[in-house]
């Protein structure tokens, strides 16, 4: 923690991970403020990648990455908890020693679900945009550290919601809340300008829903990506919660 009060954990995903269900469920807390990629302008404005609502992003997000993680992840918090959806990728040209200062969790989706799903919107992803390259450095620099990965399996997520999120709370040493179980339908205010174009079924959502599946083949293009994903993705995996097991 940065001031000895504000637990501040911060999610590093890879897109189309359930990460903003898990963002939802951490705002069902008294307790939290959450905040939606506040890295994403920068990440936008160092890599040039074009993305839906990269306009709007860029012309209302703080594109300067130091100042982001000074105010925006290790500023004043109005809550004892601060949770910060990140994508890993959106790590970029930025001095990661705050990476110290915060709770990390990484969020995870086996790749032969999750980029059936992502080419839905970015048709020819490449490696780093699955953010599985950014994660398998997170872990690494948390393992360099002495420190236990905090690693979250998106299938595993949904298959014990209870299970996963209260082992989550106990690795960061903030309190188990049921409330993390359930959210109100429809939009929310801290939801990105992106929200209109990737959240349509977590807005109608109340709740984790079961295992997701893609009966979606990965194209034929994508074969070598695809290959490079699962073995980044088995790395990482290698230190997921296992309810049964933690």
């Amino acid at each position: 923690m940065s001031d000895g009060q504000t637990a501040r954990i911060s999610l590093w995903s890879g897109p189309r991970n359930v990460s903003t269900a898990l963002m939802y469920a951490f705002r069902s807390r008294s307790d939290t403020t959450v905040v939606d990629e506040p890295l994403l302008g920068h990440y936008l404005r160092v890599t040039g990648v074009d993305q839906p609502a990269r306009d709007e992003v860029l012309a209302t997000f703080d594109l300067d990455g130091d100042r982001v993680v000074r105010e925006q992840l290790l500023g004043p918090c109005p809550t004892p908890v601060l949770f910060a959806k990140n994508m890993a990728h959106h790590l970029v040209d930025l001095d990661d020693d705050f990476l110290d200062e915060v709770r990390n969790v990484v969020l995870t989706r086996d790749p032969r679900h999750m980029l059936p799903s992502l080419v839905q919107g970015i048709p020819d992803p490449q490696l780093f945009e699955t953010g599985l390259p950014g994660q398998v450095a997170l872990v690494r620099r948390e393992l360099a550290a002495g420190r236990t990965p905090v690693v979250v399996e998106t299938a595993t997520l949904l298959a014990d919601p209870p299970g996963v999120l209260a082992e989550v709370c106990r690795r960061c040493d903030i309190p188990w809340d049921p409330a993390m179980l359930s959210w109100e339908a429809g939009p929310k205010p801290e939801d990105g300008p992106w929200g209109d174009f990737w959240y349509g079924s977590v807005r109608a959502s109340t709740g984790f829903g079961p295992p997701r599946t893609s009966t979606r083949p990965v194209p034929d293009h994508l074969e070598d990506l695809l290959a490079a994903c699962v073995d980044l993705h088995d790395e990482v995996t290698a230190h997921a919660i296992d309810p049964a097991g933690a």
